[in-house]
């Protein structure tokens, strides 16, 4: 019942995932969410960001932000960073993924999707047809509409720890 809302695969931190690992295995481009994946919510691109956007053009990745928020915001979190966004991008909508995938020359099969929330992140590249990964809200303060998703998103995770064996 919950499976369209289930990760590929869970883990704490966009900083932690073995990018290396995921380029050798044949995925060339990363979409990502930025607020409460990158920064905490509204934060500019910290210096970690930039590090790792660094990181992943020299590994050989193209990166896309996918972002539900309006250009200003993040056009400004991309200033110091320089890659690809789509903003107002109407996740869990597919079209924008799709379009992000175009930007990058990418496509569904090697291509990921990392972002912090179930229902609008995860189900649309799965929706999509993407590899996803979901990690932890690097900060607890959200807006009033999230918090309230993630009283639903503990229950999906419940059922999702569970199917994997790791409740």
């Amino acid at each position: 019942m919950f499976r369209c809302f289930f990760p590929d695969e869970y883990l704490d931190s966009a900083y932690e995932i073995d990018y290396e690992k995921l380029y050798a295995e044949g995925y060339r481009g990363l979409l990502f969410d930025i607020d409460n994946t990158l920064v905490p919510h509204g934060a500019p691109a910290d210096k970690k960001a930039v590090e790792l956007f660094d990181r992943l053009r020299r590994i050989g990745f193209k990166s896309c932000f996918l972002s539900n928020n309006q250009r200003e915001r993040v056009a400004s979190f991309n200033e110091k960073i320089g890659e690809h966004f789509i903003e107002n991008a109407h996740k869990p909508a597919v079209r924008n993924y799709e379009r992000a995938m175009e930007l990058l020359g990418t496509n569904r099969t090697n291509t990921i999707f990392i972002g912090d929330q179930l229902f609008t992140d995860i189900y649309g590249a799965r929706r999509t047809g993407i590899h996803s990964i979901l990690v932890k809200p690097i900060h607890p303060k959200e807006e009033i509409q999230i918090v309230f998703k993630r009283y639903l998103e503990r229950i999906v995770l419940y059922f999702y720890k569970k199917e994997e064996g790791t409740l």
